[in-house]
């Protein structure tokens, strides 16, 4: 049986995994499964630096800013607590409905901390919900400290995903 976790494994100067978790989602949704969850929008650009929006992959026009201005001589963490919170009932709503399949944008500082989304992530996993979720490799520990060492890591790879994915259904429709 596929392993229903995957991480897509992000490394500086490698390919764009929020690029291919979106174009990945829009495939499976065009294809009619219940996808739910959230993916990074392109940076945009803020006088104070990156803002950071999150986008709910089934409602393309919900856009969630996850980004705080601290200011232009700020050098910490620009994470927005409420934004992220506001982001998290995406994840809970595809628990609730259930999704086929589920998207997180990140594993990131906060939820290697037990914050962050990291409640809804858990929530998703004990729901049997298949999970895709993009891991920065600085985080790998923490993310196989959270998932038990269960989820299969792939690299940002659109065929390394479909191939996942149609392991997932067809296991899926033999055991359903």
């Amino acid at each position: 049986m596929p392993a229903r976790i995957v991480a897509l494994l992000h490394e500086a100067g490698g390919p764009d995994p929020d690029a291919v978790l979106a174009a990945f989602a829009t495939r499976q949704l065009a294809a009619g499964h219940r996808v739910r969850g959230l993916v990074a929008l392109p940076h945009e650009a803020a006088p104070t630096g990156r803002h950071m929006v999150l986008g709910d992959v089934a409602a393309p026009t919900s856009r969630y800013p996850i980004s705080q201005a601290l200011g232009s001589a700020a050098c910490g963490c620009n994470l927005d607590p409420r934004g992220i919170a506001d982001a998290s009932e995406v994840l809970r709503r595809a628990v609730r409905e259930p999704a086929e399949l589920a998207l997180a944008n990140r594993f990131g500082t906060l939820e290697a901390q037990g914050r962050g989304m990291a409640d809804e992530l858990l929530a998703l996993m004990l729901a049997g919900i298949p999970l895709l979720i993009v891991v920065n490799t600085r985080y790998l520990a923490e993310w196989r400290d959270f998932t038990g060492g269960q989820a299969l890591e792939l690299p940002p790879s659109a065929a390394a995903l479909q191939h996942w994915w149609d392991a997932c259904r067809s296991t899926a429709a033999t055991v359903g």
